[in-house]
């Protein structure tokens, strides 16, 4: 079987040096949109050096490594990446993060759960500097046609959306050349440029990469609800419920709960609400 669990489980944790600087930063802002309108102070805050801040979901492209497919290298995996999907994302910040880094990656398969159709592989990576923990970073990996090994399926955590009218509802325009922009920063999966790969892959064209969603949704949270204080966010989560392309517009709709929670549905706007990422949950302070 290309995936030997007990294998992989037992596997020995991996460690990486991740170092970036304040221009990293600031292509991964302008990789997600910002600085629209250029000379707006609030935008100004992702892309000038006397004001930067470091937008929390940075922490999925620090360094230019993607941790996501760290975990596809372990011993005891050897899959078809034609059938790995990256089915959710999440993280929790200890601290702000520094606009200038050196730090070390610690990463291991926690768990690899079976449902039926695939495997599910499950990575973390915890993430220290000199000053101690930075943060932590879960992803689940889906490998189409590894399932049906008899392991467990794992827990669910599928969030039931509001039924009431959200709080807030605020769109984000994607531009067309920003899969281009944001694949600079370490993702360099042709799918999300190359016409001629995304019509293999069965698309019409490029897709958005999730990542850049989960970004992207991550500033429109900040901006619209947090004061424009990306220090504020302590934890997010979300699934990539579909697909998104340079061009549309996304729809993200916010719901406040209990005291330092917001739970969110993003969606393709321009073709009826299409879901992009779903069980979204921004944990803030």
């Amino acid at each position: 079987m290309p995936i030997d669990v007990p294998r992989v489980l037992a596997a020995e944790p991996t460690t990486a040096e991740l170092v970036w600087n304040h221009k990293d930063v600031q292509l991964y802002h302008l990789g997600l949109g910002a600085g629209r309108p250029p000379t707006d102070p609030a935008e100004l805050r992702y892309l000038l050096e006397d004001r930067l801040q470091v937008l929390p979901a940075f922490a999925t492209v620090a360094g230019g490594g993607m941790a996501a497919m760290d975990g596809l290298s372990a011993p005891g995996v050897d899959v078809d990446l034609a059938a790995v999907l990256h089915g959710s994302q999440s993280l929790v910040l200890h601290r702000p993060l520094p606009v200038s880094g050196r730090a070390t990656q610690t990463a291991r398969v926690t768990a690899v759960h079976d449902k039926g159709k695939a495997a599910v592989v499950v990575l973390r990576a915890e993430v220290a500097d000199a000053d101690g923990p930075l943060w932590t970073s879960d992803a689940e990996i889906f490998v189409r046609g590894e399932g049906g090994f008899g392991g467990e399926r794992g827990p669910s955590r599928r969030l039931d959306v509001p039924t009431r009218a959200p709080d807030l509802t605020v769109e984000r325009p994607i531009r067309e050349e920003q899969a281009l922009v944001y694949r600079l920063s370490g993702d360099w999966n042709p799918l999300h440029a190359d016409p001629e790969f995304a019509a293999l892959a069965g698309f019409d064209a490029p897709i958005l990469h999730g990542l850049c969603s989960y970004g992207m949704t991550l500033k429109a949270v900040v901006d619209a609800e947090l004061d424009g204080e990306a220090s504020r966010v302590t934890a997010y989560r979300t699934r990539f419920a579909g697909v998104v392309f340079p061009g549309e517009t996304l729809r993200i709709r916010l719901w406040r709960g209990e005291p330092g929670r917001l739970q969110l549905t993003v969606t393709a706007a321009e073709r009826d609400d299409a879901p992009v990422l779903a069980d979204t949950v921004v944990e803030h302070c």
